[in-house]
Formats: structure tokens, sequence, C-alpha cells
């Protein structure tokens, strides 16, 4: 047991907890980041260019055939089981996750909010039609026999690295209702998160008595903010990450460790031991 993170909770009776890709690592799920907060890889699609760009839409979906699988059955590890039991003790103001592969609702955390969205549904940016994203696979492998034989390597997000080849045959579904552009439900780099959920994310923040951060550098601005408001606000910031954070300089406590492990304390059969 890590004592000063065990402590910090153990003070905190309405812990905002905010996680990020590195509670993920663990079910298979890449992170975008090193451990200086810089890229592994090229940054994702963005908003403009999906909703811009015929090709670009091919080359996401594309690869997104060939990585949802491996991504849709992602199982939650011991971080998301960790949380599931303290949010069970009510001790949570909220869990709010940049991830969008819903692996804290899987684990049983029901107070979530899926900051950035979640990729297990795709909208319609016409007529806002929702479809499940299993659905929408069959949808794709029906306009594009044979993509899901070619080899890739499973990338963040459902992504897979798929190089060296032309996505320009590749049949993009539009929306069966209205003929719309068809997105993942999830916030794109360029655009902004809906503001009922900053609006909903700040109201919890004023009720917490701490912030826990887990498994994120913070290196985008929609997570970072809220750990800025918070040390504003003089509420005491812990951080469980491997390497840099943005809030480096914002943080009461840092433990440098594995999520799952750091947190293993939390699991019932911890306590029983």
């Amino acid at each position: 047991m890590t004592r000063p993170l065990a402590d910090f909770i153990d003070r905190a009776q309405r812990l905002f907890v905010l996680t990020g890709a590195g509670c993920s690592t663990d079910s298979g799920i890449p992170d975008y980041r090193d451990a200086d907060g810089q890229w592994k890889r090229t940054p994702p699609v963005t908003y403009q260019a999906f909703m811009g760009e015929l090709a670009t839409r091919q080359r996401y979906w594309a690869r997104s055939l060939l990585g949802w699988p491996r991504f849709g059955h992602a199982r939650p590890n011991g971080t998301h089981a960790a949380l599931a039991a303290l949010e069970a003790r009510g001790r949570l103001e909220v869990l709010l996750t940049q991830n969008v592969d819903r692996l804290h609702q899987r684990a049983g955390s029901r107070d979530v909010i899926d900051l950035h969205g979640r990729l297990d549904q795709v909208r319609c940016m016409g007529c806002e039609a929702r479809t499940p994203r299993e659905d929408f696979q069959h949808v794709l492998l029906a306009h594009n026999p044979g993509w899901d034989q070619l080899d890739a390597a499973l990338a963040p997000d459902g992504d897979a690295d798929l190089d060296g080849v032309d996505f320009s045959p590749f049949q993009v579904p539009s929306c069966p209702h209205c003929g719309g552009i068809l997105k993942p439900d999830v916030v794109f780099f360029g655009e902004n998160v809906p503001r009922e959920r900053v609006a909903a994310v700040h109201a919890h923040l004023a009720r917490a008595d701490a912030v826990l951060v887990v498994g994120s550098s913070l290196m985008v601005y929609s997570g970072f903010r809220f750990v800025q408001a918070a040390a504003n606000a003089g509420i005491p910031v812990a951080a469980l990450n491997l390497g840099r954070t943005r809030a480096d300089d914002l943080l009461s406590l840092k433990i440098e460790q594995p999520c799952a492990a750091a947190l293993a304390f939390l699991l019932p059969s911890a306590s029983t031991a």
C-alpha cells in the first residue's frame, strides 16, 4: 500500500476523481503519450478534418473497422475495479473520465461523466440519431467486404495502424434516416465539450473536498482546466500517474506507480487479506 495515497483518499469525504488513458492500458488499450507527456504517434484526427473531408472519413472508418473488435471487447482491469469499490463506499463526489471506452461503467461505477463522450455509439451529425457502434460495425463490413482481413496493429481509442493503403475505395455509410455524416459520439480534437457537460462537472467540483487524478498527463486542456480550477479554489489535488503531468506544480501529492497496483488496497479482497 502507498500510505500517502491511502491517507489522501481517507481524508476526503467527497472525492472528485479524474481519469485518463493510463487507467485502461492494462485492459489492452494503448495510450497516446509518453512519460514526458509527448505524443507517441501522429495526433488524432481533428473535428474539422473529419467533417470537411471525405478522404479523412474514409481513413478514419477503415482503421476503426479493424480496431473496433479488440477495443469493443476490452474488459475492466484492477484500476476500474478499485475506483468502483471506492464509489460503493459512498466516498466519491463524481468520477470524471477522459476515456471513451466505458470501462468504468462496466466495472460497476455509476456516477460517471464521460467528458469526451463514448466510442460505443455512432452519432448522426444531421438528425442526431444514435446507433450502437457494434451494429455499425456490421454496416461497415457489408459496405466494405474484405477490409477486415487486412493486418493492422491496435492504436488508441479503437483506431488501428494501417499504413500504405489506398483508402479511396472505402465506402463510408451515411445516416439511414437523413443521409447525414456519421461520426463516433466522442469529442474530437478541435471540437468543444458540450456546454451542459462542462457545467455539470463544475457543479460537482464545487462540492468536492479533494481531487485525485488517475492515469492522466492532463496535457489536454479540457481535463486540465478542472484541476486548475480546483487548485485555484484551494482544493487539494493528488495525481497517480507514470511520468510528467501538466499540473505538476499544482499538486499536493504525486505518486508515480502503475495505477492498478497503487489502488489495489481499495479492493475488498485487499481489505480482508
